[in-house]
């Protein structure tokens, strides 16, 4: 799954981690100042957002890309000299690119944010006594504001997705090629098209939309969390526990962690009842594929045993499955209205304007939506973890490894079957 595509995998990941975690600290801590060496400073704390699209070329903003372009090729030119690999442009660089967009794509809903102080707070001024404080103009220019950053958030979608899409199948190209490579010694395992065709194609599709998601959730908490906490100043009392520093940091992380441990415990036994779901369907789907050709196969008594197995399975999957949506489903409806809940003090003391309201209800629903990424991720998670299990009890005839005893079993009917293929 990974050797095909990465330069030494665990070396890899783990490097990649080590360096990323490096280049954020050192850019929170000092290199974001590096800029003004090069005529590129940061901006001045005192200094009113920039409204709009151009806080996208601003000078603060073209020292970071010059940064991470810097950091990117110092990496990538490692990995080319130390262990070259063939899928190592698109490994390396095209992670690069997927993390900058994803960067970019979470910038473009700050600025959004940004945006949305001054154009309620206009909106609450055009609603208070006396008429006419407003003028149609200021709230025409207001929308258009929206219109441009909006445009903007829309292009760098649609080809962060188009980029990812050919990514990811890069990915599973390197798989099949890998997989194929060693047929031979694979042909024998219980399903191997499946998981070569089937497996693989799954296996990438859920890295798409789980790696995505997930490199976007980390991204949107770099950003959004000293919005946050700069937000929080101007709630001073929470429900029950009065005041506290940073409440709203802290009210996010505590509601998130409490979904993430709830739904984690409630759905323990899912990936193993998925993992086992995709072996009884390959078992029943082998013998169905066998009777076409053996007129000794797919007997009646088999398949009805076979089929007794995928039909256990399924039931209980769906009475597993019915409880854990119950639980996810009062979390997630309970999540529209907590950060109005902790809010109450703050709304019925008339402490923040419209605008300032709407700040912290977004900012504050990024980061909780991003802490929360395996409350909503977690069935896509399941079926994740039980098509790597295939995958790497399949990978596991080339390590050398012990099989699962399914495997094992199917392993041993082939070899007195006169023709297994």
């Amino acid at each position: 799954m990974f050797v095909s595509f990465f330069p030494r995998p665990k070396l890899f990941l783990t490097t990649l981690v080590v360096w990323s975690l490096a280049a954020v600290l050192f850019w929170f801590l000092g290199g974001q100042e590096l800029g003004g060496l090069f005529g590129l400073p940061p901006a001045a704390a005192d200094a009113a957002p920039i409204i709009g699209v151009g806080v996208f070329w601003s000078k603060p903003y073209l020292w970071f890309y010059i940064y991470f372009a810097v950091v990117v090729l110092i990496f990538y030119g490692f990995w080319a000299i130390y262990a070259p690999h063939p899928w190592q442009n698109w490994s390396i660089l095209g992670s690069a690119f997927i993390l900058f967009s994803t960067n970019f794509s979470v910038q473009v809903s700050v600025a959004l944010n940004e945006w949305r102080g001054p154009f309620f707070d206009m909106i609450q001024r055009a609603l208070t006594p006396p008429a006419g404080a407003v003028k149609p103009a200021d709230l025409y220019q207001g929308i258009w504001v929206f219109l441009v950053i909006a445009f903007v958030w829309i292009g760098v979608y649609v080809v962060t997705r188009f980029f990812v899409s050919h990514y990811i199948f890069r990915w599973r190209t390197a798989m099949n090629g890998f997989y194929m490579s060693h047929w031979e010694r694979l042909r024998t395992i219980e399903g191997a098209s499946q998981r070569v065709q089937e497996d693989t194609m799954r296996f990438s599709t859920s890295v798409e939309d789980l790696g995505t998601s997930l490199v976007e959730s980390v991204m949107t908490l770099v950003a959004f969390l000293p919005v946050l906490a700069q937000l929080s100043s101007h709630v001073t009392d929470l429900p029950i526990v009065g005041s506290i520093p940073y409440p709203l940091v802290i009210a996010s992380l505590a509601w998130s962690a409490f979904g993430t441990v709830l739904l984690a415990v409630v759905g323990v036994r899912l990936p193993g009842l998925e993992f086992r779901n995709q072996r009884v369907e390959a078992a029943y789907r082998k013998e169905l594929v066998y009777g076409e050709d053996d007129a000794d196969r797919a007997r009646p008594p088999t398949v009805a045993e076979l089929f007794a197995n995928v039909r256990q399975n399924y039931f209980r999957l769906y009475f597993h499955y019915a409880y854990f949506n119950v639980a996810r489903a009062f979390y997630l409806q309970a999540d529209n209205i907590f950060a109005y809940v902790i809010l109450v003090p703050t709304i019925a003391a008339g402490k923040i304007t419209f605008g300032i309201l709407q700040q912290i209800l977004t900012a504050f629903g990024q980061v909780s939506s991003s802490f929360q990424y395996l409350v909503n991720s977690w069935p896509d998670i399941v079926t994740l973890i039980s098509i790597y299990k295939r995958l790497r009890a399949f990978e596991a005839t080339l390590e050398g490894e012990a099989l699962p005893g399914i495997d094992l079993r199917y392993i041993h009917r082939a070899a007195d079957d006169p023709d297994p293929a």
